[in-house]
């Protein structure tokens, strides 16, 4: 029998009503059937008093005091967790979940991981930063084929050293009409993400504006948010339509239509981050949103969200909690099946601990000094990063590096002379972006900084792919979500990463936030169960209706 907390002698019912009415033999007196009333999130749940004990159950109905076999101490609704976030934001999108499966650079979120998101009603973003066009044109067409109907994302990151990429990403997802892009690591606004968000809008039958391409911008600055949240730049706009590239009908439609349509507050988080904390970051945000919106009036309300630090029921409930839209997860996918990255690399994020990342430079920003937050254990990557980085900082080119150090860098960093490594690069280049050796030919500045960029660009490719004989060299974008997350799985079916495919641990972030939503509802109404565990633990879908 369950007996309330001594410290909590008494409940409250809604609308005053004290008593319930219905079989007692439906009613669950003993802790394991009381937990699997509160997890039966798809009907209301009842919770009695008979005696001294406390019963569960999702049969009867309330009645007035005195006239029901038991007391009534709280009623709690149904709350399934398909009705968090804002429903502006699922129908925008067409999904069942306000749930984003956020993109990861080099494809770690793969087409699967896409795929097998859409399909469950959640939306997938495609990591398209650092892939060649081909590859990011091949996995267009492969998700296009497999989501005919549904909603999908591809990643736009912003590429100030490798202006050509970005240009080349929007041409390919105007080409093929992707419907949403998932833009990242803007410090400004480009002409790029300008002329994708402005040539997609167009005037209906009702003369209403439609918006065809949608913009998700995921950031964690005032300043940054700002930009997203106003309508496109005069200027930018100017620009664009003298190239012929949007047109005059649409360059006058884009003054009343934000650049976003939705904005995703990154807080502490794998890979490109500001180290800031959600709850400090998500109001400032949400605060500017209401502001600008008080301004311009839109139609519709920007969206916002919340990523970074997200890989536990808690924080899921925590971000629903403080107004976001929709949430965004990306460390704990790399650690799924259907992310694209090795088996090695599986292993050392299911080992994690919150404290096992640390921040070092990143390949696409690294003469401007950004950083980005990587795992650190079982890699030797970050130190050599830094290091690559301190040198870069003391010298003007290779050949002012002193031979010892040199030597040293041939041997344990690239494993070849840097000569050799200077030759790989020209042959990159020249089939990608020939403008980056152009621009390096007289400048020893620059030249060394595309050799250093060879080895932090391929670091994160030998972890995808598990190239042997470089797993010392695995640079691997983790956040201390990670970390959070297999404290949490530990002693479940997900604690194997043979285990984790992407829609389970959707599903029990979600399902988890809604239980502990309901163990909220009885605090606030002073009521606090004892045996009633107050951790949500995922077991297998193939027991659970999804």
């Amino acid at each position: 029998m369950i007996q309330m907390d001594k410290q909590h002698p008494t409940g409250v019912s809604a609308n005053g009503v004290q008593g319930w009415s219905g079989p007692l033999n439906g009613v669950s007196f003993d802790a394991a059937g009381i937990q699997a009333c509160l997890l039966n999130l798809a009907n209301t749940c009842y919770l009695v008093r008979q005696a001294e004990h406390i019963g569960a159950t999702t049969a009867g109905q309330p009645a007035a005091s005195g006239n029901g076999q038991a007391d009534l101490m709280a009623i709690l609704p149904p709350v399934p967790a398909e009705q968090f976030g804002d429903p502006l934001f699922r129908a925008r999108y067409g999904l069942r979940y306000a749930y984003v499966g956020g993109a990861m650079a080099g494809g770690i979120s793969s087409e699967e991981l896409v795929i097998a998101l859409g399909k469950a009603g959640m939306l997938g973003s495609f990591g398209a930063a650092g892939l060649p066009p081909a590859r990011v044109e091949s996995a267009i067409q492969c998700i296009q084929r497999a989501l005919p109907n549904r909603c999908y994302a591809f990643n736009l990151i912003h590429s100030p050293s490798e202006e050509a990429l970005e240009r080349r990403a929007v041409e390919l997802y105007l080409q093929y009409g992707v419907p949403a892009i998932e833009a990242s690591a803007y410090l400004a606004l480009t002409p790029h993400v300008v002329r994708y968000r402005v040539a997609g809008l167009r005037l209906n039958v009702h003369n209403q504006i439609e918006i065809g391409h949608r913009v998700m911008a995921k950031l964690s600055r005032r300043e940054v948010a700002s930009q997203f949240l106003q309508p496109a730049p005069p200027r930018l706009l100017g620009e664009l339509l003298e190239q012929g590239l949007i047109t005059q009908q649409q360059a006058h439609l884009a003054q009343y239509v934000p650049m976003a349509d939705d904005i995703t507050v990154e807080a502490d988080s794998g890979g490109h981050t500001d180290n800031r904390p959600l709850v400090c970051l998500l109001p400032s945000i949400l605060e500017l949103r209401d502001e600008i919106q008080a301004r311009h009036r839109y139609p519709h309300q920007v969206c916002v969200g919340a990523a970074g630090g997200i890989g536990t029921p808690p924080a899921v409930l925590a971000a629903f909690m403080m107004g976001a839209a929709y949430i965004v997860t990306g460390s704990v996918n790399q650690a799924c099946l259907e992310a694209g990255t090795s088996e090695h690399t599986h292993r050392l994020l299911a080992q994690a601990d919150m404290a096992d990342v640390i921040m070092a430079p990143s390949a696409d920003m690294f003469e401007m000094g950004v950083k980005v937050q990587l795992l650190k254990k079982g890699t030797f990557f970050p130190m050599r990063a830094q290091k690559l980085y301190d040198i870069y900082q003391s010298y003007d080119s290779l050949d002012s590096i002193p031979s010892a150090e040199r030597t040293k860098l041939e041997r344990q960093i690239f494993q070849k002379s840097l000569d050799a490594v200077w030759q790989e690069t020209v042959a990159y280049f020249e089939q990608r972006d020939p403008e980056q050796i152009n621009r390096a030919e007289d400048n020893p500045k620059r030249k060394m900084a595309l050799v250093f960029r060879w080895y932090l660009g391929l670091s994160s490719r030998w972890s995808n792919s598990g190239t042997t004989g470089r797993e010392m060299d695995y640079q691997i974008w983790c956040g201390p979500a990670m970390g959070a997350f297999n404290d949490w799985v530990r002693g479940t079916y997900l604690e194997d990463p043979a285990n984790r495919r992407i829609v389970d641990v959707a599903y029990h972030l979600l399902h988890g936030a809604a239980y502990l939503y309901r163990l909220q509802q009885l605090s606030i109404l002073g009521i606090q169960l004892a045996n009633i565990s107050n951790g949500y633990r995922p077991v297998p879908l193939t027991s659970i209706s999804v």
